[in-house]
This record gives structure tokens, sequence and C-alpha cells, in this order.
């Protein structure tokens, strides 16, 4: 039987000639103007319209909203397609199990391309089904290896890898990354159940590791293993790459003896976003591979430059398995204005701000959990862990919070709790633990992204 292998099916030289690496990279999109960005946007994402119309969940999605084939011309008729999120992959899931009609392949047919297929981690509810083609995946790949070679990783380093492998798609992408696009070498250690806390600060001192991936959260936490192992002066950890978001990036580069720490933000679907440069002057938009769309929460319109909204990503490249074409994340950001520091012609974003699906309205005010972590930095007597809970009088129909910190000792939890009042604009109630107090509630150990929100409304 004749069947194309995953290198065979598509043209790998293509693809660094579309998407280049290193100092072609910088050196392409370095003064370039925005017509001539848009230009190369609007050439894929016309492309991707013509796959994406074999595909019966965007005939069915946009034939719904009355639109046919002709209506869309070009990128700047975007905003005629509807939005999708996960409930719209679920569902479609839920009526073609097991892996739904989006992905545009009949996994019976034997003369289809190669798949790979992953899950998400099933952070808000169920796991979702990831399938990607040569193309599309080795592309992913290429933006996460493209970034940390900008960011500044060396062929003389040592890799080490948090991030959890099974089912769940980032160890994986992340070690493809690594290994298909850099010159590293690279430690696959997983999650701390994956890899113990203990056996994880072994491996970087025995390999000489020197730079970090995965979620800061657990990245902080090994900090303290270290030190606890007496292993912190045979680590010489330079670099940290990971989710900071509204996280304390002073407080993990602190617990690596100054270890330089770099932002990014991408989900299972699209693959790599956005990214911080050598500079950190704000997350730059892989513009020449993702279309990024910043739309109201509440009323779905654009939002001007400078205000929060959700972000809505296409991947233009994405034309193989699996399109995404206005997947609606429900993570919220918003777009750094003015002059950057780098000359790239890609747009900034603030990075990952919280979930507008995970928002909690207190007495009329919109709280988005993770932005506690940014009022709690560098506060030596915290160490940075916290989780928040809901709960809802039945007699009053009022809803409190209350915030669950970490605490080393001293902390002043009047003073605590107006901070958090002037920082969410309204009262919470605050406790405070002892360090490794919320790790059962928030399941650091186990979960590659921390539970930072337990809801208990039943709603």
């Amino acid at each position: 039987m004749t069947f194309p292998s995953y290198f065979e099916a598509f043209d790998a030289r293509q693809m660094l000639a579309d998407y280049p690496v290193g100092d072609a990279f910088t050196q392409r999109y370095t003064g370039m103007s925005r017509d001539e960005l848009f230009a190369i946007q609007d050439r894929q994402f016309r492309r991707l319209m013509q796959r994406g119309w074999q595909i019966p969940f965007y005939q069915r999605l946009w034939g719904q909203a009355g639109i046919e084939p002709g209506d869309i011309q070009g990128l700047a008729d975007i905003t005629k397609l509807p939005v999708y999120d996960k409930s719209d992959l679920m569902a479609s899931i839920a009526d073609h199990p097991p892996f739904g009609d989006f992905a545009g392949i009949d996994m019976r047919d034997p003369s289809r391309a190669p798949s790979i297929f992953h899950t998400t981690s099933g952070t808000t509810g169920r796991p979702q089904a990831l399938l990607f083609g040569p193309k599309g995946r080795e592309i992913t790949n290429l933006l996460v290896g493209r970034m940390y070679r900008w960011q500044g990783l060396q062929p003389s380093d040592v890799i080490q890898s948090v991030y959890g492998h099974g089912m769940i798609n980032g160890g994986h992408y992340i070690r493809e990354a690594v290994t298909h696009f850099t010159n590293s070498l690279f430690l696959s250690a997983g999650t701390g159940i994956e890899t113990r806390s203990l056996g994880q600060v072994n491996l970087m001192a025995d390999f000489g590791v020197t730079v970090l991936v995965g979620f800061v959260d657990y990245i902080r936490k090994l900090a303290d293993t270290a030190v606890a192992e007496q292993l912190l002066d045979r680590i010489n950890i330079r670099m940290i790459v990971g989710h900071l978001g509204t996280e304390d990036r002073a407080s993990v580069e602190a617990a690596w003896g100054g270890a330089k720490a770099f932002d990014w933000y991408g989900v299972g679907d699209t693959g790599s976003i956005a990214g911080e440069g050598p500079e950190r002057d704000g997350l730059y938009v892989w513009e020449d591979a993702q279309y990024l769309e910043l739309l109201d929460i509440d009323s779905g319109q654009p939002v001007a430059p400078g205000e929060t909204g959700d972000m809505v990503v296409t991947c233009l490249f994405k034309d193989d398995v699996a399109p995404c074409i206005r997947f609606n994340t429900h993570d919220i950001t918003h777009e750094l204005t003015g002059t950057n520091a780098t000359g790239m012609a890609f747009k900034r974003i603030a990075g990952f701000k919280g979930r507008s699906d995970n928002m909690v309205k207190l007495r009329g005010i919109n709280v988005f959990p993770h932005a506690i972590g940014a009022l709690i930095e560098n506060r030596s007597d915290l160490t940075g862990e916290f989780v928040c809970r809901v709960v809802r009088d039945p007699a009053s129909q009022r809803d409190d919070m209350t915030v669950t910190l970490e605490s080393r000792g001293g902390t002043d939890t009047g003073e605590l709790a107006e901070l958090m009042r002037r920082g969410l604009g309204v009262e919470v109630q605050v406790d405070l633990v002892a360090p490794g107090g919320t790790a059962a509630l928030t399941q650091i150990e186990v979960r590659q992204k921390p539970i930072r929100l337990i809801d208990e409304r039943g709603l």
C-alpha cells in the first residue's frame, strides 16, 4: 500500500522560506511596513478560506450565518464570519464522535496524510481532541523554536521542560519545537507527577541545565525544592520561558538567582500566538502566521487599541488539518500602543490577563482571579501561590469571594485585604495559610495549569 509519510506530506524548505527562523526572521520583519505584512496575511487567508469551505464544521457554521463563498473576498472581510469557541468544537465531537467534523480528514482513509492526535489539558472542562497535519504541526513547532532563539536561546544551552505529556499536547510539542528548530540539548522532565520535584532539581544539577520552560507556578516551586535540597549552588539557570501572564516575573527571577524570565501565549488549538522578544517590551503577535483580533466580551465588536477584549485567533498557516478560523479563546488582553524597541512590524499585546468565561461578577464589578498575581508581586512575605473561592448566600443571593494566600509569616491580613479591594475594585475576604497550604486546592503538583478559582455557587 502506498501512502505519504510525515515529511513527504509537506515541503519543509518552502515552510522555512515562508516562516524564517533565526537571523532571517529578524531581517525580514524588522522595518517591514504594515501594508506589506497585511499582503502576506491576505494571501494566506484566501488559501485558508478555500480549505475552510471543504470542511463540514465550517460549512454548517457559516451557512447558519447566511455566509456564502463569494461573500468573503479577503482578509478585510473576516469580520463577516461568525466566531466559534470550544463549546462548538465539543458539540461537533458529541455529534460526530470521537473526533468531530472540524478536522477535514477521514480517519478511515488509508491514503490520507499522516495525522497527529493529542488532547487539551481539560482546564475548562472535558479534554478536547486536537488534530494536526504535518504542515500545521511543524509550523506550530517552528513558531516556538523561533521565539526561543529570538529571546536568546543558544546552542550551548541545556533546556529542561516541565510541560506535561501523556495525551496532553504541551510537552510533546515543546520537545518537537526545541529538537527541530534549535540546536540546544533538551531534557523532557515533564510535570511533578512524571518526574518528582526532587528528581527535577537533580536533573538540573547533574546535566547543567541553563534554561527552564513551562508554567511559572511550578518552576517557582522547584526553586524552593532546590534550596531545601541544598542544590541551588550547583544549578545555573540563566533563562526561564513560561506563561507569566499576571504572575510575578520578579519573584521567579529572584527564586532562580536572577535568571531572565520571558512570557509567551498560546492555546492548544492554535499553537504559539505571541511571545516576548529580547527587549521584553510586550508580547509580539506572530502576524506572519496568526491573525489576532480583540473583541469586546459582551458585544463581540472590535475594541479600540489599548482596550481589553477576548483574543480571537485565525491560524493563517493551518490549511491542512483542523483549520482555525476566528476561534474565540476567551482569554483576555489588550494591545500595546506606541513604538516597540525592536523595530519589528508585528503588533504587541500585554499577555494573558484572565479568562472572560472565568470572570466573577461581584456586586457589579468584573473580577478576574488571575489578576491577583500582579497585586501580590514583589512581596517577600508571600510565596505567590493563591486560590479563590466564590460562594452565594442562599438568603440574600449575595456572592462573596475568599482569597486564600500562602504566607511565609509577618503578613498583615487587614493590609492585604485593603490591597485586594483597591486592586480588584471590590471587597473580598483574605485568608492566610502556610507555604504549601494551597497545593491541595490548586493541584500545582499534578496539573499543568493550577486551579485559581473554585466556584461553589452551583450556577
